[in-house]
C-alpha cells in the first residue's frame, strides 16, 4: 500500500511489441491459444470496481475523487445532445486506458494467476492472449474466464473470442480455428527460413489485414501525384514520420508482409514525379532516373530502406 497521499503504480514498462514476441515464443511451445475479447470494453467496465482498483494503490482523497467525477460526467455528442452514463470509461482520453488497465489487473490477471497457475498469458490493455497445454485445458479456462467476466460486470463478445490450435498437426479438424489477431498481428503458420537457408513452417505474427487495409486508406488520402508544388524533400519530411513508424511497429515481424504497401507509395511518388518532370515521362528514362536516385539516396524516403522498386 502506498504512504499516505501517494500513488503507487508497480506494472513493469512494457511495449506492445513485447507482447507480441513473447505470445510468438508461448505459441511454439503450447499448441492451443484462447483469443479473448470482451464485449464493448469501455462502454461496460462497472464504475465501482474501477474505484476499488485505484483506492489498492493511493489513499489520497483528491484522486478518488477526481476519479469519480471523471467516470460520472456526462458525455457529449457530435449533436450536441449531452447523454447521462452510468459505468464505463470514455474512449480517447489519457486517464481512461490507465483506469482500464487496473481494473483489468485485478479482474482477469491476478484473478487467471491464482485460478489456473500454469497457464500463461499476454495482455495489452483489453486485448489478451491465453495458451494452453491442450484443448480440454483450453475449454475448461474460457469457460472459467466467461463466468469470472459476468462476475465483474462484463461479457466475452461471442464472435470474436476463439479457441485457436497453432500446433503442427495439419490432421486437426477444419472447424478448428487456426489464426488469430493480437495487438494488430495476425497469428497463423507461415513460411520461414533458419539460419542455413532451409525452408520451414512455423507459426508466427505478421501485420493484420485490417491493419493493412487502415495503413493503405491513409496512403491513398495523401494523394501524393497530386500534389505537383511539392518537392522530394517535403515529401520526406511529411510521410518519412509515418511510415517509419509503421516500419518499425509492423515489420518487427514477417516485415515481407509490408513490402506491397510500400510499393503502392513508390508507385504514387512515380506518378508524381513523370507528372511533374516532362523529360520523364517517358517510362524508360524515368526508370532509369528512378535508379540512380534510389541508389545514390537509399535513406531518402524511409521506405527505401527495405523497398525501392515500384512492381
Amino acid at each position: 500500500m502506498a504512504r499516505p497521499g501517494q500513488i503507487r503504480f508497480s506494472a513493469p514498462a512494457r511495449s506492445a511489441l513485447d507482447a507480441v514476441a513473447v505470445c510468438r515464443r508461448r505459441c511454439w511451445d503450447k499448441a492451443w491459444v484462447i483469443d479473448l475479447d470482451v464485449s464493448a470494453f469501455f462502454d461496460s467496465v462497472p464504475w465501482d470496481l474501477v474505484v476499488k482498483a485505484v483506492r489498492a494503490h493511493t489513499d489520497a482523497a483528491w484522486v478518488l475523487l477526481y476519479v469519480q467525477r471523471w467516470l460520472a460526467a456526462p458525455l457529449r455528442l457530435p449533436d450536441g445532445t449531452v447523454r447521462q452514463r452510468d459505468r464505463g470509461t470514455p474512449q480517447g482520453s489519457a486517464v481512461s486506458p490507465v483506469l482500464a488497465n487496473l481494473f483489468l489487473h485485478y479482474a482477469f490477471d491476478m484473478w487467471l494467476t491464482w485460478t489456473f497457475r500454469g497457464v500463461q498469458f499476454e495482455r495489452y490493455a483489453d486485448d489478451a492472449v491465453i495458451h494452453c497445454g491442450s484443448e480440454r485445458q483450453a475449454r475448461e479456462v474460457l469457460r472459467a474466464i466467461d463466468g469470472r467476466m459476468r462476475q465483474v460486470g462484463l461479457q466475452l463478445h461471442p464472435d470474436k473470442t476463439q479457441i485457436v490450435y497453432c500446433g503442427r498437426d495439419r490432421s486437426r479438424d477444419d472447424t478448428v480455428a487456426t489464426s488469430f489477431t493480437f495487438l494488430g498481428f495476425t497469428f497463423q503458420r507461415r513460411g520461414a527460413r533458419d539460419r542455413n537457408g532451409n525452408i520451414f513452417t512455423s507459426f508466427l505474427p505478421a501485420v493484420s489485414k485490417a491493419a493493412l487495409k487502415k495503413m493503405s486508406a491513409e496512403v491513398r488520402s495523401w494523394r501524393l501525384h497530386m500534389h505537383i508544388g511539392y518537392t522530394f524533400d517535403e515529401f520526406a519530411r511529411w510521410i518519412n514520420p509515418i511510415v517509419r513508424g509503421w516500419m518499425q511497429y509492423y515489420g518487427a515481424f514477417y516485415k515481407t508482409e509490408l513490402y506491397p504497401l510500400l510499393r503502392r507509395i513508390n508507385y504514387d511518388l512515380m506518378r508524381w514525379v513523370r507528372k511533374k518532370f516532362r523529360r520523364l515521362r517517358a517510362f524508360k528514362k524515368f526508370h532509369r532516373r528512378w535508379k540512380q536516385i534510389t541508389t545514390a539516396y537509399p535513406s531518402y524516403f524511409a521506405h527505401w530502406k527495405w523497398v525501392r522498386s515500384i512492381w
